[in-house]
Formats: C-alpha cells, sequence, structure tokens
C-alpha cells in the first residue's frame, strides 16, 4: 500500500479552508489545528491489510492487501474536524492508493429488509425517488448552512444480486452552487444480514469512477455476516422485520446520506495534489508509517 491515508489527508488538507469558512464563531487557524489533530491521531490509528477488520457482533471486513483502514472514533473525530458528522452504526473510513476518493462503511440495524420488490424496479422511478428525496433533504442543509445538492442522474442503475443479497448502485451528486465540471460521484454497494445490513459509500469524482468502481466492489465480496447474523439465518417468528423494503436503500432512506460526505467528493479531482501534506506537514510522518523513504 503506497498512500492511502496521505491521499485522504490531502484531500482534507485542501477541502479545510472551504468548510470552516462559514463558521463565523471559529477562525480558520482554530479550525486548522483541529483538523491537524485528528490527522495526527487518524495516521496513528490506520490499519493496513490484508487483516481481517470486526464489525461488532454483526461480521467482518477482509481488508485486501492495499487497503488501510481508520477505526471509527479516529475515522468520525477525522470526518468532524471538516464538517462531517457520523451517526451510531458509524465503523470506519477506508483508504488507498488505489483510490482518489475513500469509502464509508456503517451497518443500520434496521431488522431485515425484504427484498421482494427488487424483481419489479423502474429504474427511473427510482431515480425520480432519488431527486425528490434529495430536494426534501435539501430544506435541512439550508437551515444547517450545509452546501445543497441535486442528483443528476445514474452511473450505475440499481442492480441487486438475489444469491448473496448484495446491491449496488451509483448517482452523480452535484453541489447547486459549484462551476460545472465539479461532480461527484456516490458509489454505493450493501449487504443485507439479518438483523439489517452494512453499507460502504465510494465518494470519489466523476472522472475516475470508472477506474475505481472494481475496488469497491472488491471490497463489497470482502465483507460478511457472523454465523447466525447472515440473511438465510432469519427467523420470521422471532426477528424484526424493516419497516421499509429494499427500494428504499435507492430512494429516500439514501436521499438523506447524500449530504455532508458528497461535498468531499466536488473537491477530489480539482483539488488533489500530491504535496498537499505540506499545508499540515504530515507528509514525513505518512511515509514513516507506511514504511515508505522520502524519495518514493
Amino acid at each position: 500500500m503506497k498512500n492511502p491515508l496521505r491521499r485522504y489527508l490531502a484531500i482534507l488538507a485542501l477541502c479545510l479552508p472551504c468548510l470552516v469558512s462559514h463558521a463565523a464563531d471559529a477562525p480558520a487557524s482554530d479550525g486548522r489545528a483541529h483538523f491537524e489533530a485528528a490527522a495526527q491521531t487518524a495516521m496513528a490509528a490506520v490499519q493496513p491489510g490484508p487483516r481481517d477488520i470486526p464489525l461488532g457482533e454483526q461480521g467482518k471486513l477482509h481488508l485486501p492487501a492495499g487497503y488501510g483502514f481508520i477505526p471509527q472514533a479516529e475515522a468520525s473525530a477525522l470526518l468532524a474536524a471538516q464538517g462531517n458528522h457520523t451517526g451510531p452504526g458509524f465503523h470506519g473510513l477506508i483508504v488507498s492508493d488505489r483510490l482518489e476518493g475513500f469509502l464509508a462503511l456503517e451497518y443500520e440495524a434496521a431488522g431485515y429488509v425484504k427484498d421482494e420488490d427488487a424483481k419489479e424496479w423502474d429504474a427511473a422511478k427510482l431515480l425520480d425517488n432519488l431527486k425528490e428525496g434529495t430536494e426534501s433533504a435539501n430544506e435541512e442543509r439550508r437551515k444547517l448552512g450545509i452546501p445543497e445538492f441535486s442528483v443528476v442522474g445514474w452511473v450505475e442503475a440499481p442492480n441487486y444480486d438475489a444469491a448473496t443479497h448484495r446491491l449496488v448502485w451509483s448517482v452523480i451528486t452535484r453541489r447547486k452552487d459549484a462551476p460545472a465540471g465539479g461532480d461527484g460521484v456516490n458509489y454505493n454497494t450493501y449487504v443485507l444480514g439479518r438483523e439489517g445490513y452494512f453499507s460502504m459509500n465510494l465518494i470519489t469524482g466523476l472522472a475516475h469512477i470508472d477506474q475505481e468502481k472494481p475496488a469497491a466492489r472488491e471490497l463489497l465480496a470482502a465483507l460478511e455476516f457472523n454465523d447466525g447474523k447472515r440473511y438465510a439465518d432469519f427467523n420470521s417468528s422471532t426477528d424484526k422485520v424493516a419497516e421499509y423494503g429494499l427500494a428504499a436503500l435507492v430512494g429516500g432512506i439514501a436521499a438523506k446520506k447524500l449530504g455532508l460526505l458528497a461535498s468531499l467528493g466536488l473537491f477530489l479531482a480539482k483539488f488533489w495534489k500530491a504535496g498537499a501534506l505540506a499545508v499540515v506537514g504530515l507528509g514525513a510522518g505518512v511515509r514513516k508509517l507506511l514504511g515508505k523513504k522520502d524519495g518514493a
């Protein structure tokens, strides 16, 4: 693994001035110091593959070589330092030199999600629902002073594999006040279980998605539930059934999650530079962490 955390921190280092500038009561220097402290902590906590990453009582991620995992506490602090906030099911971030972006790994204890509606999906209708849900979520973003987003169209229409209980779909997102050419991508992958589902959301730029799709699917295949927690282990007499079906993971439920994380996707291609960590002085530390020489 070359420098996945370096790449990720470079992105955040360049995004930080934009993300803290709207807070009148928080000087930029304070925001930068907060970010730098969180980045140092994350750098020390990154776990390089190959290794198994335990995901509570539900499952595990067989993290392949070439990827790094930032655990929940450090990843949450790092995201919070540049304006993103995570929920109780957030497990951490996956980074890699293969990715211009990163993946956010979460678990949602929604119950058993029935998948019958996947047989009758209408991709055009699902896209309309996602657009409408995103516009509804924009009302909350306006109240919070957060940039508003629109969904432009599919990168990959929803595809559900009933044998493995895996769902993949991807959309182009665009910040409403962004110039042309700044489109980002949310590449969403899910695997269903007995009591809920795992999701991995790849946040990247439109220019890179074709090269990064295989990595997202590789990581999805490396994610598994523990014995007794798999979709096939469902007991209809005792287990909770989710209040929504599979289509909701492409509609209203998903629209609420396209928000702050999507903002980073808009910065990737435009702002990433190989030497950006000079901004926060972390380049040498990351090289040392990953066993690289300064000339690498």
